[in-house]
């Protein structure tokens, strides 16, 4: 078979495929290649995209440092997980972990003026990819993916708290 039929195939079976299965794939598809493309991207400035998500996070959700299990929580993601990503950060001199005054169990994070530089040098090249990846995207498209995004999150959430 040559390749121009083998992909003709492909792309049949793709549309035949019922929506809710196209969709569970292409979120597995869209985060992988998203994370590969980013992972190149921010490699030059020898940071994660996980160190770059924890650091939106905080930057974006929080008006205090918050503790670890803030951040996990915000992110989706374990204690420990976000624990091993924010001692990484540190060693690189982005992150300071700062034991609460009044629990010492508790762990609070906080960006370094060097952790802000960092970003403050990536945000273009991040505003460029954003806006390339939803190019041709209109408005009401843009509403309706957030609108189905916030549903889906409040179906996984529901389905972690059954666990």
């Amino acid at each position: 078979m040559t390749k121009f039929f083998s992909e003709v195939i492909h792309l049949n079976k793709l549309d035949s495929m019922p929506d809710l299965q196209y969709l569970f794939g292409s979120l597995f598809v869209a985060t992988n290649q998203i994370d590969t493309i980013m992972e190149r991207g921010l490699k030059k400035f020898d940071v994660t995209t996980k160190q770059w998500f924890l650091s939106i996070i905080i930057d974006n959700l929080f008006h205090e440092p918050p503790s670890i299990k803030e951040v996990a929580k915000e992110m989706g993601s374990s204690h420990q997980n976000v624990k091993q990503i924010a001692l990484k950060m540190a060693q690189k001199g982005l992150l300071e972990l700062e034991k609460d005054t009044q629990d010492a169990r508790v762990t609070h994070l906080k960006l370094t003026k060097q952790s802000v530089e960092l970003w403050n040098k990536v945000r273009k090249e991040g505003q460029i990819f954003t806006e390339t990846l939803f190019q041709d995207i209109d408005h009401e498209e843009l509403r309706v993916a957030r609108s189905v995004m916030r549903k889906m999150l409040a179906n996984i959430s529901e389905m972690d708290r059954d666990e």
